[in-house]
């Protein structure tokens, strides 16, 4: 079977994702949002992620660049204790579950992650980050099933956790019809969860 070229260009952003059983806890939850909201556009439980960095299309020579600067990145941080709380929207639109716990330790990694971006010659968005897990979107013509959804999740909290890796992510946006797919380019493990003998480095086969 002949294998897909690799393409020129890769949308790329920096992420961390809960684990799985905080993941699976928050899809508990939302159980009634799938039953009644099933217009909108479920993000899969296994993309969801807390983005850093949103880098944009990056040409593929790029890629060597962020995995030496990335890799420095975990080697100067400790794992961060988070947690998933609460629900709210962007603009009507979008549904995302907050973010709670370290914050402040949050903030400076991503300020981190951001500088050693730049630091190769790449453009990361100068957004002011505002921690949250992207649930779902909606369409246009549908302003009130995401508020609603959120006021679903008020009170929700979720159990804490401790950050593994930096997640390096590529994703198809913008490839053709379908839904938005992502994968790990490569992640890395922060010291304190490292296990003994290992390099920190994971790598998608």
């Amino acid at each position: 079977m002949d294998v897909p070229p690799e393409p020129s260009t890769l949308r790329v952003f920096v992420a961390l994702a809960p684990p799985d059983d905080a993941k699976n806890e928050l899809a508990r939850a939302l159980q009634p949002a799938y039953a009644l909201y099933p217009q909108l556009r479920w993000n899969r439980i296994e993309d969801w992620h807390i983005t850093l960095a949103f880098l944009g299309e990056l040409p593929s020579t790029a890629v060597p660049l962020l995995r030496t600067a990335l890799a420095g990145a975990t080697a100067s941080h400790a794992a961060l204790h988070l947690g998933l709380r609460g629900g709210g929207h962007f603009d009507e639109r979008l549904l995302w579950s907050g973010i709670d716990g370290d914050l402040e330790g949050l903030h400076r990694l991503a300020d981190d992650v951001r500088g050693l971006v730049r630091s190769c010659g790449i453009e990361a968005r100068d957004r002011p980050l505002h921690p949250h897990l992207t649930l779902a979107r909606s369409r246009r013509d549908d302003p009130t099933s995401v508020p609603q959804a959120a006021a679903g999740l008020t009170g929700f909290v979720g159990r804490p956790w401790r950050t593994e890796r930096l997640h390096l992510v590529g994703s198809n946006t913008g490839r053709g019809p379908g839904p938005i797919r992502y994968r790990d380019i490569e992640a890395w493990r922060f010291p304190a969860a490292v296990r003994a003998g290992g390099d920190g480095a994971l790598t998608e086969p």
